[in-house]
């Protein structure tokens, strides 16, 4: 039986609105749902940022903190300086004689100088002293004995060749000129460095070559780099300085001082 126009009408007005009302929910819940996962994807982002910079400051502040260690059974050794930096570049070359090669981003390196034993590196599966990287290093000096090794540890931030993300890397003396990544999302690296006895802390490009053995402390900061978000953020650099992030990627710097332990007296 076919029905009445009339009511056929109010059929259809009442199917419209069925689907407006669907369509109402469904935006509000895909809405929500984007509004929920941008939330979840900043809170993990920033959660990623936290423990690079924290990691990064962690592993480069506990090298500088042995920076001309020595261990107690080797009577006496004429080590070099225990640091050596390089303003917005990485430490190259030979290890008692070190030069600075520039960087694309400003990242400031420093080579780090300590003789190390089985006790105060983790010792390689041949029971070797090991680098930053764990790579065995061989003793080359008979002056250190039996188990002293003189380690030069470097460290630097630069881009990525493969990811062309910027990562924090570490070129250890178990194989000179193969530097290795360690911290993914390091954009830079600031060090700063305070001379016993100075009121201010200076740039590496401030100190001479004679100066560097009285280095007594470092200031150091490492600025990390997040994924891309939805919006343009502000951050607050290793300078001080409050920059717009333009790519859209959350910044964050992260900072440290640390102290040499291993310093001369006679330096401060």
């Amino acid at each position: 039986m076919r029905l009445p126009k009339r009511e056929a009408a109010h059929t259809l007005v009442e199917f419209v609105i069925a689907i407006a009302l669907g369509l109402v929910v469904t935006a509000g819940a895909v809405s929500l749902y984007r509004s929920q996962r941008n939330a979840f994807e900043s809170a993990s982002d920033a959660t990623r940022i936290r423990e690079a910079g924290l990691s990064a400051l962690a592993l480069i502040g506990q090298q500088i903190q042995m920076a001309g260690f020595v261990p107690a059974d080797i009577a006496a050794f004429d080590a070099p300086a225990a640091l050596f930096g390089c303003s917005g570049g990485r430490p190259t070359g030979a290890d008692d004689s070190p030069t600075c090669e520039s960087l694309p981003g400003h990242s400031d390196g420093v080579a780090v100088r300590y003789v190390g034993d089985i006790v105060s590196t983790w010792p390689s599966s041949t029971g070797q002293v090991t680098d930053c990287l764990g790579q065995a290093v061989a003793n080359s000096n008979v002056a250190l004995g039996a188990q002293g090794v003189l380690l030069v540890n470097r460290y630097f931030a630069r881009v990525s060749t493969s990811t062309g993300e910027p990562e924090l890397y570490c070129e250890g003396s178990g194989k000179p000129g193969s530097a290795q990544p360690l911290v993914e999302g390091v954009e830079r690296v600031r060090l700063r460095y305070w001379l016993g006895g100075a009121a201010n802390a200076v740039d590496a490009s401030a100190i001479t070559i004679d100066q560097w053995k009285n280095v007594a402390a470092v200031d150091l900061c490492v600025l990390v780099r997040g994924a891309p978000q939805q919006r343009k953020g502000h951050y607050v650099d290793c300078d001080g300085v409050n920059n717009l992030a333009t790519d859209m990627r959350a910044r964050q710097a992260f900072w440290r001082r640390v102290a040499i332990r291993n310093v001369a007296e006679d330096a401060l």
